[in-house]
């Protein structure tokens, strides 16, 4: 405000040079977006009347105003879908019982339990070290091994293994090597090439579902393709193969609401790969 004073001081002895003329318009430029600005801090309550209340002359609780209880975090116990549920029913108590303070009414049971959410950690995959005691005669030697548990199949590795490890891997981008390691340093050995192992066994089994995913993807109303950056450690080839490249080009397809997402790792770029996935597209009627 100082430096603004001087300026208007000088214009009025002689004409104001370029450096305060540019001073002074800085100056108007700013007080004109304030006095233009809208206003954000306007509260309703200042604008709008409020409705006079009428006190309350009875000394009766409000039931109306239930005090609620603080809850466990951001998320709800509902948001935990793929939480283990554990019902735990009252130690005392059955829906239909008298109720043991008015002796007047039954208690019944209420839709909407009481949760406590509790969070543990534990291994991405875990094993069972099942013990099966023997007993061997003194005499002759015969051996009596107690029957295997039920339920626990006749595969070392669990479907739900393999699931995880494939999740692990293509869902979320965690290296089998890396698992290796988590593993180990929790007591389970996993190595890489086992997971890979049982990776490969179970594709098999999913391989109509890939097929049938990929003619699905070919029927979208619209598709995007492109090379990704994925980096390619090792890929095997034909001895004949005289092209160096090799791609990881991705493909996403909108059919009917769904988004589809296609990888395919080899020598064909993304242009190729698309075209071999619109063959699969059926021709027009009129063609």
């Amino acid at each position: 405000m100082g430096e603004l004073h001087r300026v208007l001081e000088r214009a009025r002895q002689e004409p104001i040079g370029e450096a305060d003329y540019r001073k002074l318009k800085i100056a108007l430029d700013v007080l004109n977006e304030r006095l233009t600005r809208t206003r954000t801090t306007e509260k309703t309550r200042a604008v709008v009347a409020q409705p006079q209340l009428i006190e309350r002359t009875d000394t009766a609780a409000d039931h109306s105003e239930r005090h609620t209880s603080k809850g466990h975090g951001r998320n709800s116990a509902g948001a935990y879908m793929g939480a283990r549920k554990v019902v735990i029913g009252h130690a005392n108590f059955a829906s239909g019982d008298a109720c043991p303070e008015c002796d007047r009414g039954r208690v019944y049971t209420q839709r909407q339990p009481k949760t406590l959410v509790r969070v543990v950690g534990q291994a991405p995959v875990e094993a069972t070290v099942f013990e099966m005691e023997r007993l061997r005669c003194n005499a002759c030697g015969q051996v009596f091994t107690a029957e295997e548990p039920e339920g626990i199949g006749p595969d070392k590795y669990d479907a739900t293994a393999t699931a995880m490890i494939a999740q692990l891997k293509y869902g979320t981008g965690v290296p089998f090597t890396r698992l290796e390691r988590a593993e180990g340093q929790m007591g389970i050995p996993l190595p890489a090439a086992t997971q890979w192992e049982l990776v490969e066994q179970t594709a098999a089994a999913l391989r109509p579902a890939f097929d049938q995913l990929i003619w699905q993807a070919a029927q979208g109303e619209v598709l995007h393709n492109d090379d990704t950056g994925m980096r390619i450690l090792q890929l095997a080839r034909e001895p004949s193969d005289k092209r160096t490249g090799i791609f990881t080009s991705g493909i996403v397809s909108l059919w009917q609401d769904h988004q589809i997402a296609l990888f395919f790792t080899g020598r064909q770029h993304a242009g190729e790969n698309l075209a071999d996935l619109l063959k699969q597209r059926p021709l027009c009627q009129d063609q």
